[in-house]
């Protein structure tokens, strides 16, 4: 079996404080042995609740690695709580100003050290009432093609049921479950030969979250819509 990656201190403040809130649910993992127990990996997921994070932490963290989000700029600003976050090695992200691009550039680096980065192309909790994935952005395609590493969809599904972004209802109990399903690593070999055109990152950037979607379907047993809702 694979040694745990080594997180560190932050990286275990973390863990104390996500391992209660994602064991709340019950958990189930399908393709579980997807996620590479080494190597770098960019896994993409989509995003309906913001108890997210902790359940996808501890996700990766069971598959012995540690997880770097692309996060919210205005989350490491958070007392105590944002100090752990980059502690841990998450990324925060500004999107529309000239510091966006450093972040970009912070996860090009983590993957070329061989680490796990999670990115949600949604960039907050969708704005779906039916929590199907809506609004993209770009950047993800930016990562997966500037980078020849395995490009795995992950769709999650349950959290909405726990904290509900919109209505702010914290129903803990009775014990809801929470699924991850991990797919197959998306081939982007065609599109690696291509410049990186708007067209091309927005191109890919639906690829990848239909191959989310995809996933999400099979969870949740439902057909999604027609036709994603996504900007450039």
């Amino acid at each position: 079996m694979a040694d745990r990656e080594k997180g560190g201190f932050w990286v275990g403040a973390v863990a104390a404080l996500f391992y209660p809130l994602a064991y709340l649910n019950k958990r189930v993992y399908r393709n579980f042995e997807g996620i590479p127990r080494s190597g770098p990996v960019l896994l993409v997921m989509n995003h309906v609740s913001h108890l997210d994070p902790a359940v996808d932490a501890v996700f990766v963290h069971q598959a012995k690695r540690v997880p770097r989000f692309l996060a919210k700029a205005s989350l490491a600003r958070v007392p105590i709580f944002g100090r752990m976050m980059t502690g841990a090695g998450s990324i925060p992200v500004a999107r529309g100003t000239t510091s966006a691009g450093d972040s970009l550039r912070a996860a090009h680096q983590a993957l070329e050290e061989g680490k796990v980065i999670v990115i949600y192309p949604e960039g907050t909790i969708t704005k779906d009432p039916e929590f199907w994935p809506k609004r993209t952005q770009t950047g993800v395609a930016r990562l997966a093609l500037e980078n020849d590493v395995p490009v795995i969809p992950c769709a999650r599904w349950g959290t909405q049921e726990v904290l509900n972004g919109y209505t702010k209802k914290f129903r803990p109990l009775p014990r809801k479950t929470v699924t991850h399903a991990v797919g197959e690593p998306v081939d982007l070999s065609a599109y690696r030969e291509k410049s990186p055109t708007p067209d091309v990152l927005r191109e890919v950037t639906d690829l990848l979250m239909a191959e989310v979607t995809t996933l999400l379907a099979d969870v949740r047993g439902e057909e999604p819509p027609a036709k994603a809702d996504s900007d450039a």
